[in-house]
């Protein structure tokens, strides 16, 4: 059974900013999404800045509200429609959701102390499920010992860590309500690659120790395939493929995917053809694309590609994929 399940979720943003801007003109931030997290599973979102990722992630806590589609989150035999929860609701599927910033360095307030930051916003809630403040006191130093840090760290200030500390105690802040899913949003992203290392390590230890969930979303698609057990790659807010990360850099059949392994790989990759710069310019402002979002930058794409819009289909037992022009082993 699934922990939480997308269905054909959408989410559009005007294309023009600022109080004097037009309105009618749209992006599509979430262009028809679906995508499932079974328990225990991590399910990577990957694709290069502004394709959508981090819109779907905070669409799935109510950052955003979703223009259409439906998120539904599995508590038990009980499916839940996350659309549909007000206040006191809403809160406790936020305990059991929990979010993991980029940057730790915004979403960690300078004037608290870590243990501030650890309990801003659960100890309400901890307090009603009987914790005292001496026992979350002891339960905040227990968290930061899990996730690499000492308890005597309770009382510093974020801006006497490291980068790669910081997201660990943003990763502690996280733990602390004891979530069934983490949503870690470029995590590692601004770390260097031998921390980037140590914190993938330390998410794959809390996930086996806790056996907890992980949408983990990053524009390195090794990374991802390191951490999770299946991959959606986006492109201009759509789904293109998706495949058993352990299989992706093998069977990869949708040419942004190979571009996206070039790229990661140091090699040359897939580059925009002369003639379809125009075709690139129009289709950004689109409010709906009748082509296929990737075909300008396809090397493959032929008159088809820029008239019709793919559906994504099945290319294999957990492998879909949405490119007109896919064989097997293209």
């Amino acid at each position: 059974m699934p922990l939480l399940t997308v269905s054909h979720l959408y989410k559009r943003f005007n294309l023009e900013a600022g109080f004097f801007a037009r309105y009618g003109r749209f992006v599509n931030a979430v262009n028809d999404i679906s995508f499932s997290i079974g328990k225990n599973e991590a399910y990577g979102l990957v694709g290069e800045s502004g394709c959508g990722k981090t819109t779907t992630a905070r669409l799935l806590v109510r950052m955003y509200q979703a223009d259409s589609g439906e998120i539904k989150f599995y508590h038990g035999d009980k499916a839940v429609a996350v659309a549909g929860l007000q206040k006191e609701a809403l809160r406790q599927y936020r305990e059991k959701v929990r979010y993991v910033f980029q940057d730790p360095a915004r979403s960690l307030n300078p004037r608290m102390s870590v243990y501030e930051v650890l309990v801003s916003g659960c100890r309400r809630p901890l307090k009603k499920r009987g914790v005292k403040e001496n026992e979350l006191r002891l339960k905040a130093a227990d968290i930061l010992e899990e996730t690499g840090l000492q308890s005597g760290d309770l009382e510093k200030r974020p801006s006497e860590f490291s980068g790669g500390q910081r997201q660990r105690i943003s990763i502690a802040r996280a733990l602390l309500m004891e979530p069934e899913l983490l949503i870690c949003d470029e995590v590692v992203s601004a770390l260097d690659v031998s921390v980037q290392g140590q914190i993938l390590n330390l998410l794959y230890d809390i996930r086996q120790k806790r056996n907890i969930s992980f949408l983990f979303i990053a524009h390195d698609l090794k990374v991802a395939c390191y951490f999770c057990d299946r991959i959606g790659v986006m492109y201009k807010g759509e789904l293109m493929e998706e495949a058993p990360a352990e299989n992706l850099y093998r069977d990869a059949l949708n040419p942004y995917t190979k571009l996206l392994f070039s790229s990661a790989a140091g090699t040359a990759g897939v580059s925009e053809t002369d003639g379809a710069k125009e075709t690139r310019k129009q289709n950004t402002a689109q409010i709906e694309s009748a082509s296929c979002p990737f075909a300008p930058r396809c090397p493959q794409a032929n008159e088809r590609c820029f008239r019709e819009h793919p559906a994504l289909t099945q290319a294999g037992e957990g492998h879909l994929i949405r490119c007109f022009n896919y064989t097997a082993g293209l």
